[in-house]
């Protein structure tokens, strides 16, 4: 299973992924264009590695037609706070593979795709529609989504241990020219999950005077189902100097109590006919779950109960540079090829979530704990 200290981390790489699709989906009337794209992904911070590749690929049958395909793969070596103080390191592998169709039929493009990732302990498999529509003169696009997912949760040496997780996500969006050079992206999500939602191998702490720590663990206990709303707006302005500004302000909260905000600005600056220049920054900040504790009084004193520091109070901030070179164009199939670097620096800092490895300090009183993480994207793309 992912540990969840990278939870934030697939994120880059989906957006990334998702964008490379996206970019060629705003104008609702036309199918995306030819391409694949080869990303090589790298993640290090908090005891945690992630390594891999990724190769997205799609082609158009016909006019009316085109098809994608992805794989993908994490390979996880994972010695966080959360293994180092209650289990062993390890490492695992994750392999994601998807399959998606568009049709275009006048002003509407329809799409349908299937995703399945597996891992020794972790099986997922989701199901998605999407309908985009153009509207007022190509001014205006309006697009809906639906997907299915349907988990297996496993234990790694516990061969009966089998949990089901299903989820469900619906999201509008609307895109809108404002004016020649201004862009305005709104959009809404919500998701619900039901079943087995904590993490098999992860326990709370609970004090207990006969332990020589003052505490003991327990397996923790997450409620079996979740509903979460996330809301979006995205500001794009083209400047006179063949560069733009883009904003971003992301709303999230679901019922466990969580609240989350995420404010994201950036530049991009093209230069010559070849070169384009990106630096972001971002800020995330998140408020804990009802049913988080760092340490509780007594052994199951709640009817939910859970530690992982990821839905506890933290934030996080990103600064994040990438650069991008075109060095083919119209060679005799391929209509233009480029070289993409990004990077991202990023800080995360949590309030209520303690380090365990300073056994110094009295219980309850350790050191809060934070980490620094490095990622690295490097993809190539082509265009036939």
């Amino acid at each position: 299973m992912i540990p969840s200290e990278i939870k934030h981390y697939p994120q880059f790489i989906f957006l990334l992924l998702g964008g490379l699709l996206l970019s060629q989906t705003l104008m609702a009337a036309v199918l995306p264009v030819d391409r694949a794209d080869a990303l090589f992904h790298s993640y290090d911070g908090g005891g945690v590695q992630v390594t891999g590749p990724s190769i997205l690929v799609r082609k158009s049958i016909g006019k009316s037609v085109s098809a994608s395909a992805n794989y993908y793969v994490d390979a996880i070596t994972s010695a966080s706070i959360d293994v180092v103080t209650t289990a062993s390191a390890y490492e695992e592998e994750r392999t994601e593979t998807s399959v998606g169709m568009d049709y275009l039929h006048a002003e509407t493009i329809m799409g349908l795709s299937y995703t399945r990732s597996s891992e020794n302990d972790y099986e997922a498999r989701t199901i998605a529609f999407n309908l985009s529509q153009e509207m007022f003169g190509n001014m205006m696009t309006v697009s809906m989504g639906y997907a299915q997912g349907n988990d297996v949760v496993g234990k790694t040496g516990d061969p009966r241990f089998s949990e089901d997780v299903n989820r469900q996500q619906y999201r509008v969006g609307l895109s809108q020219i404002l004016t020649k050079n201004l862009l305005l992206d709104m959009g809404f999500e919500t998701v619900t999950d039901e079943g087995y939602l904590n993490n098999p191998y992860r326990s709370v702490r609970y004090l207990d005077s006969s332990s020589a720590k003052g505490y003991s663990y327990e397996p923790e206990n997450y409620p079996r189902t979740r509903t979460s709303n996330a809301a979006a707006i995205r500001l794009l302005y083209h400047l006179p100097i063949r560069a733009s500004i883009h904003g971003e302000y992301r709303l999230f909260d679901d019922s466990w109590g969580i609240t989350a905000n995420h404010v994201q600005v950036g530049y991009t600056h093209a230069f010559r006919d070849n070169w384009i220049f990106d630096i972001r920054y971002r800020v995330y900040t998140q408020t804990k779950a009802d049913f988080y504790g760092d340490l509780f009084p007594f052994s199951q004193s709640q009817n939910f109960y859970g530690r992982d520091k990821e839905i506890s109070t933290f934030d996080s901030q990103t600064i994040g540079i990438g650069v991008s070179y075109d060095f083919v164009h119209n060679w005799h199939a391929i209509d233009r090829a480029s070289l993409n670097i990004k990077y991202d620096y990023i800080l995360f800092d949590y309030k209520d979530f303690r380090d365990l490895r300073d056994s110094s300090s009295p219980v309850g009183d350790e050191p809060l704990y934070g980490f620094s993480a490095n990622v690295l994207q490097l993809y190539f793309s082509l265009w036939y």
